[in-house]
């Protein structure tokens, strides 16, 4: 997947750039996993906010008033693709500054933090 499928190239960002960002605390990055609860429960990064892709009708409409769409916001999922796909559905609201992050989950156990479990 170029991350040209849905008109607009998406920025990706790698897990060790992620870390960096995750560590400064800065308040005003916006975190998403768009996994299942079943899979936030085995594995996950501290910060993120759990929208799961399967339950978009039941959180879609609250997305302006819970996020900025101005505000820089990661995505994340298991390898990278649902979070491409929420990357897109967020440009198309209007976000201006959405990153998805390549290998998901499963790059960021195995290159960042080994004690996240893989699934």
């Amino acid at each position: 997947m170029t991350g040209k499928s849905f008109g607009q190239p998406i920025t990706q960002i790698g897990v060790e750039e992620l870390a960096q960002r995750l560590s400064t605390g800065e308040p005003s990055l916006q975190f998403i996993d768009v996994r299942e609860p079943q899979e936030v429960a085995i594995a996950s990064v501290e910060g993120f906010v759990n929208l799961p892709l399967s339950q978009f009708a039941e959180w879609a409409d609250q997305i302006p008033t819970r996020f900025d769409p101005h505000a820089e916001t990661f995505v994340l999922c298991h390898h990278g693709i649902r979070s491409a796909q929420m990357c897109q559905w967020l440009i198309a609201q209007g976000f201006t500054n959405v990153k998805n992050i390549a290998g998901g989950i499963d790059a960021y156990s195995s290159l960042v933090d080994p004690s996240i479990p893989q699934y």
